[in-house]
């Protein structure tokens, strides 16, 4: 392992060099992040799975990083051109793109103009002309370079050039100073193009729109991207381009007299608009990209994440009513375990209102709910939700169940029902009617049922179909091992999907499992886990803590202590006099564990699995929101207060499900007396939220809500107001400078939006 690395990640995470150390070697040997974060807390001192990630990731793009380093050294050795200087740039350079910038003028170029004037044989005159003459002429100079292939002393003078243009584009520490300017001044400038089609007008506010590039947000960013692929809009900088044009020529000339300037002041200009900017534009076009792309993969990992960690609703039984009008609402009973009791259909929309089938449906649901003992509704949100919500809400209403309901994002469960999985466990059944099984586990058991389906298909995103693939699906892939093992699985009954997600399982283990389980019933204590085909010792520690028994020889089966742990465990529960896990009066005296040779993570864990053997991970995060009644929009009045879920938070603000047709958006705005930079400061997906009703739109179905009281919204603006007020007064007491002669950048960029226009 390379120290020099390992210094620079403990700088990073504020943690110490053993820690890094320590977690690196324990994946060197095959340790899987949540094997480490849970079971080796005592060498990690306690680092969570992030930071576990974080370590590695970082770890492998510094050893990259190294490497390059090295190659590029050596490449420009074996030209004769490596200095102390470019050694020391390259040893100092933090980032792989600085390393190539240092690297391009001596990385083997495509054919350039320059490439080819170099092989022609004219690099020698560029340098003349860049080692400042004072006196001669360049015409005499170039005429020397005339020949078969160099016509004329122009051409040879125009191949000079084009090598000097070429090393201003080239000129990493130039490039850089470069760069830094247009980011900090530049202005990103959008347009519509003359044949754009944007019939809904979705990019509207990109037709004519100036923003500094330092002050874009990542969502628009990514709007930006998308309407200039579907070629609705044209994307410019604009910066100050005549004063970066004369520093690249100060920074050739020194600003020292020379018989060739006028020639240099060309070259350098040409080099500057006709390669150096672009490049930049291009560079800085990628980073905002990739920023903005990072970004959305986070919202969307963190929107997975507490979705899966959504509350179960637990020992219910459940009918999955999922919605339709003209192939009707599909319907299925499971019972508290997920077991498939019943389906069946109805056909209460499909045409013009009709009493007689909205009658006849009821009549069939009520005697569903009656005969399976029915305790919650889950109603899909997708097609005729809201009139499906409406039939149940009455039934309950008029025949007084003691039955309430929630509406549930249906959202991949068609993708599901299609999945092979799906026909091997309901070969009989129709496409449609297992959609309905999905909704009613969903409630019951949303990670046991979501896991079982492509994290893109749930829609918790923003704009993923614009995301790199590969670092999406990693980083999904990272949120679903965090929740599935932060939740551990009961072995018995736990689906090939969840068991593929278990630390040290993979898809042939965990069929391997499931195989055993149909060849030799229920397994009845972890021991039994070493005799699944393909599942060694080492798959063995990394997996037994994960997956739970309950009822089985061994009470600590059913915790999430270790097997490794057993025999501590057990002495610490002699030494306290503990007869059975998860009695309500449980101590721990300090006097009796103290002589115990166990390290105090691994000690509390202990104590807590031994408190509360069966506990839940997710029953602290809520569950979904039970309701009896229906909301129409036309019930709404501004101010009013209500209860709703989180469906999906992005950048600009939140989605919240108040019991309408279409989400009610909480803009990021209105949900903090403070201001913030993320609405994920304030809510996550799943979070049952009071809201206020900000503005209603009857017309399209809209509805604008509040994290906070419309009276507390009014006093925040007007203290914000207030301050604003009082900043622009003192800026306008202040006393002013002394004018400058010089132009400054921000007077030349004023100029400049004066002439574009904003």
């Amino acid at each position: 392992m390379n120290e020099e690395i390992i210094k620079a990640i403990s700088a990073q995470l504020k943690i110490t060099i053993d820690q890094v150390q320590n977690t690196l070697s324990m994946l060197e040997e095959g340790n899987t992040v949540p094997f480490i974060a849970r079971y080796r807390k005592e060498q990690t001192k306690g680092l969570d799975e992030e930071q576990i990630l974080f370590i590695q990731k970082q770890y492998e793009y510094q050893v990259k990083l190294k490497e390059r380093k090295e190659n590029v050294l050596k490449l420009i050795e074996e030209q004769g051109k490596l200095t102390d200087e470019i050694r020391k740039s390259v040893n100092d350079a933090e980032k792989l793109s600085q390393v190539e910038d240092i690297y391009r003028p001596y990385a083997q170029k495509k054919k350039t103009r320059a490439a080819t004037a170099i092989k022609l044989g004219l690099q020698p005159l560029a340098d003349w002309m860049m080692a400042l003459p004072e006196e001669g002429s360049l015409e005499e100079e170039a005429a020397k370079y005339v020949n078969e292939e160099v016509k004329t002393a122009a051409d040879a003078i125009q191949g000079a050039k084009d090598i000097i243009a070429e090393a201003v584009s080239d000129n990493a520490k130039q490039r850089w100073a470069f760069k830094d300017v247009i980011m900090k001044a530049g202005v990103l400038k959008t347009a519509l193009k003359k044949d754009a089609k944007d019939e809904n007008h979705v990019y509207e506010m990109y037709y004519d729109r100036s923003e500094k590039i330092s002050q874009l947000a990542d969502h628009r960013i990514m709007a930006i991207d998308r309407a200039e692929k579907e070629k609705v809009i044209s994307v410019t900088f604009v910066f100050d381009e005549e004063k970066l044009m004369n520093d690249a020529l100060n920074n050739l000339t020194h600003q020292k007299k020379t018989a060739v300037e006028a020639q240099l002041k060309e070259a350098s200009d040409d080099g500057c608009s006709r390669l150096l900017f672009p490049s930049i534009e291009r560079e800085i076009r990628s980073e905002l990209s990739d920023r903005a792309q990072t970004q959305s993969i986070e919202i969307f990992s963190m929107n997975l994440e507490k979705l899966l960690l959504q509350a179960p609703l637990k020992g219910r039984t459940v009918l999955g009513f999922d919605p339709g009008f003209y192939n009707g609402c599909k319907l299925s009973v499971i019972d508290s375990t997920g077991k498939m009791l019943t389906v069946d259909k109805v056909f209460p929309f499909r045409g013009k209102e009709n009493a007689a089938d909205i009658e006849a449906a009821k009549k069939k649901v009520l005697a569903l709910i009656k005969k399976y003992g029915v305790q919650i509704i889950a109603i899909g949100n997708g097609t005729a939700s809201r009139e499906s919500e409406k039939l149940c809400s009455e039934l309950i209403h008029d025949n007084a169940l003691d039955v309430q309901y929630a509406i549930v994002s249906e959202a991949g469960a068609s993708v599901w029902s299609a999945q092979e999985e799906a026909r091997e466990e309901f070969p009989d059944m129709a496409v449609e009617e297992r959609s309905a099984v999905s909704i009613a586990r969903r409630l019951l058991d949303p990670l046991a049922e979501l896991i079982k389906i492509d994290p893109q298909s749930i829609g918790v995103g923003q704009y993923q179909h614009d995301l790199p693939q590969k670092a999406l699906t990693q980083r999904l892939d990272e949120a679903v091992m965090k929740c599935v093992n932060r939740t551990g699985a009961d072995v018995n009954t736990a689906s090939i999907d969840l068991l593929t997600h278990i630390s040290g399982l993979n898809k042939g283990i965990a069929k391997e499992i499931i195989n055993y389980r149909n060849e030799n019933g229920r397994f009845t204590n972890r021991k039994q886990f070493m005799k699944v085909k393909k599942l060694g010792a080492k798959a063995f520690e990394q997996c037994a803590g994960f997956l739970r028994i309950q009822g089985g020889d061994e009470p600590l089966d059913e915790t999430s202590i270790h097997p490794e742990s057993y025999d501590t465990a057990k002495s610490i529960m002699k030494a306290c006099d503990i007869k059975e896990l998860g009695a309500s009066d449980i101590q721990f005296p300090e006097d009796k564990i103290k002589g115990l040779a166990v390290d105090s993570y691994t000690l509390k864990d202990i104590e807590e699995a031994i408190q509360q053997p069966l506990r839940d991970y997710r029953d602290q995060f809520d569950g979904a929101l039970l309701k009896s009644d229906v909301l129409n929009i036309t019930d709404l009045h501004a101010g009013d207060q209500l209860s709703g879920t989180v469906r999906n938070v992005v950048d600009f603000g939140a989605f919240v499900d108040i019991g309408l047709h279409e989400d009610g958006l909480v803009h990021v705005s209105h949900m903090s007396m403070n201001r913030i930079k993320h609405p994920s400061e304030v809510v996550s997906v799943g979070d049952i939220v009071t809201v206020w009703v900000y503005a209603i739109d009857e017309a399209r179905g809209r509805v604008q809500l509040s994290l906070l009281p419309l009276e507390k919204l009014t006093e925040r603006d007007a203290a914000m107001k207030h301050q604003k007020s009082s900043r622009d007064r003192r800026k306008y007491d202040k006393p002013k400078k002394p004018e400058k002669k010089e132009v400054t950048m921000d007077d030349a960029m004023a100029n400049l939006m004066a002439r574009f226009g904003k």
